[in-house]
């Protein structure tokens, strides 16, 4: 049991007998089942390695193309702002959340709660009347976000898997510029994923964010491996950007807007980490170490990779790399990376849905309904991979309008509604009004962006998609240009 991290007998007699709601019991087991007690929190090591993993994921390694859509000097001036855009609003969730748990005299709210807590305050009646519709809409958003990025992980795994084996007969030992390759798959991209599938499962019945920590260093091992790869070939003879654009068209700006707000995908991770620290005091510093890492790396990688490759900047730069075992390894090590953190996002969801779900029955039967929920989420997540082609288009639309509602949008509308009334400055108002409009545009234009290419033919829309879309039968490599639905966000 303590590898499933999760005292079943201790949450269900926290329940108030029957005097909660369902959806209150559900909060009150979450709440209780992530604080640390003791030395059993996190330490600074371990949720730095958290943080790093659950923000470097696939959508890292479309930044070359999304520097591309926007432009050589536009391009990293605009992602830096947005990575700082997203920090502070990572800070203005933790400082509302930290706000309303002294106020509260709680030990600490999630993000559904804050919303709840804070509009139970608001001085419109309608909305404290109402303001438990703002925890299950924070709790759904996250859910949607959480799932989306991991069937786009299930795609990119099978994806990848899928090129290794059987472009194995034509990688050679020596590491010339790539080719495009027309292959005929031998097996279609659904049973690669149905092989990954029982591993997913059994990976995801660990709970413990402590123990899956481990998992993340191994994760953070292998990514980095792979990064040190992609930096030490790109590095290599970078062109002199005489011919590259300084600022590219607008309606490609669009496309670089929607990779790099969705490029930053651990919004969801900021308080279930700092709510299990052991210090969780010390979470500022490893929250702005953390990101600070990330911000940089994103601008390097989609930088260089832009400056190396030109025009024929591909939707994810692993399509560059020389067709060689030495760079085809970068795909294995990056995919290995990306299974354990499908465990790090998959918590999101779970610690949501599952406390609601035990809670509806016997405390024998807790631990069976908690594995079997874990399962079918994680089957659900590879139905839907298998079961919609044009997955890329569709998270791209969900994840428009909730990551940026998640990551931007709410953070700086609660901190209005939360502050309001403690004599809040006029530039704070309108600094957080700013960047709600952004938020809002963001959902707007990805939104846009997402259905216009849905009505699109699949020929156009593989031409300028930057996400995952299964290959047809004589497409391998082609196609595989496609495959990459967090690029298009991480959506989430």
């Amino acid at each position: 049991m303590s590898l499933l991290g999760r005292d079943y007998n201790s949450e269900l007699n926290s329940l108030d007998n029957g005097s909660q709601s369902p959806s209150e019991s559900s909060s009150s087991i979450t709440s209780e089942n992530v604080h640390p007690a003791g030395e059993a929190g996190l330490s600074m090591m371990q949720t730095l390695i958290h943080l790093l993993k659950c923000n470097i994921g696939t959508g890292l390694l479309g930044l070359p193309l999304a520097i591309k859509n926007a432009g050589l000097l536009v391009g990293p001036v605009s992602l830096l702002a947005i990575g700082v855009l997203t920090v502070h609003c990572m800070v203005i969730l933790l400082n509302c959340a930290q706000h309303l748990s002294q106020r509260l005299q709680k030990t600490f709210v999630n993000y559904g709660e804050a919303t709840m807590y804070s509009l139970e305050t608001c001085p419109n009646t309608w909305l404290r009347t109402h303001a438990v519709w703002g925890r299950y809409t924070v709790s759904f958003l996250l859910v949607i976000t959480q799932l989306g990025f991991c069937s786009v992980y299930f795609m990119f795994m099978a994806d990848n898997l899928q090129q290794m084996v059987e472009e194995a007969h034509v990688t050679s030992n020596i590491c010339q510029p790539r080719e495009i390759l027309t292959l005929t798959p031998i097996l279609d991209i659904r049973f690669y994923m149905l092989i990954i599938l029982p591993f997913l499962i059994l990976l995801v019945f660990i709970q413990n964010l402590k123990v899956l920590s481990v998992f993340s260093t191994l994760a953070n091992i292998t990514t980095l491996g792979s990064m040190a790869l992609i930096f030490e070939y790109i590095m290599q003879g970078i062109p002199y950007p005489s011919n590259l654009p300084l600022m590219a068209n607008w309606k490609t700006f669009l496309l670089f807007f929607g990779t790099a707000i969705f490029t930053f995908e651990g919004v969801g991770m900021v308080l279930p980490l700092k709510n299990q620290m052991k210090h969780p005091q010390q979470f500022s510093f490893v929250l702005y170490l953390g990101m600070s890492i990330v911000i940089i790396l994103y601008i390097l990688l989609g930088t260089l990779g832009y400056m190396k490759f030109g025009s024929d900047t591909q939707a994810s730069i692993t399509l560059n790399l020389p067709n060689c075992w030495l760079y085809q390894s970068v795909k294995l090590m990056y995919s290995i990376g990306i299974f354990f953190t499908y465990a790090l996002q998959f918590h999101v969801p779970a610690e949501i849905i599952i406390p609601f779900a035990i809670s509806q029955v016997s405390e024998s039967w807790a631990l069976f309904v908690d594995l079997s929920v874990r399962s079918a989420l994680v089957c659900l997540t590879c139905v839907s991979a298998i079961l919609i082609p044009r997955l890329d288009l569709v998270i791209s639309l969900v994840g428009s309008v909730s990551s940026s509602a998640l990551a931007l949008i709410i953070p700086a509308l609660l901190e209005i509604i939360i502050f309001y009334s403690e004599d809040m400055s006029c530039v704070t108002i309108a600094k957080d009004i700013m960047i709600s409009i952004l938020g809002l545009l963001g959902c707007i234009f990805g939104t846009y962006q997402a259905l216009y290419e849905l009505t699109q033919p699949i020929s156009h829309s593989m031409a300028n998609s930057t996400g995952l879309l299964i290959p047809p039968p004589l497409h391998l490599d082609v196609t595989s240009c496609d495959h990459h639905s967090a690029l298009q966000q991480d959506p989430v």
